[in-house]
């Protein structure tokens, strides 16, 4: 079944909610929250300096690789705190039309 960007996105998140719920030996993501927010954090950091590589670079396989590891390690940064994706999907529709410039001035109160 394919899944579109969203779905996607959505059923990730279930599956690392699930891990930190009921984690089991062989589950990266368990490993991850067990090793707390200080390795999550440093692997949202790794990965966004490959992305940044991978850009680099411009291969866009590798780009693509990259980005899609950093997604995920976010997904955990935000499973961690039991933030759903749907909020920043939100954030992202109040912030869109709005100029780069605008939007950040918005934040400066």
């Amino acid at each position: 079944m394919e899944r579109g960007g969203a779905e996607i996105i959505s059923a990730v998140y279930r599956v690392i909610q699930e891990r930190k719920a009921q984690p089991t030996e062989s589950s990266y993501t368990a490993k991850l929250f067990e090793k707390g927010i200080d390795k999550i954090l440093k692997k949202v950091g790794e990965e966004a300096t490959e992305v940044v590589i991978a850009g680099k670079g411009g291969k866009r396989e590798e780009i693509v690789y990259e980005t899609a590891d950093l997604i995920f390690h976010n997904l955990v940064l935000l499973g961690f705190y039991d933030i759903d994706p749907e909020e920043v999907y939100a954030e992202l529709r109040r912030r869109f039309g709005m100029s780069g410039l605008e939007e950040k001035a918005s934040r400066q109160e």
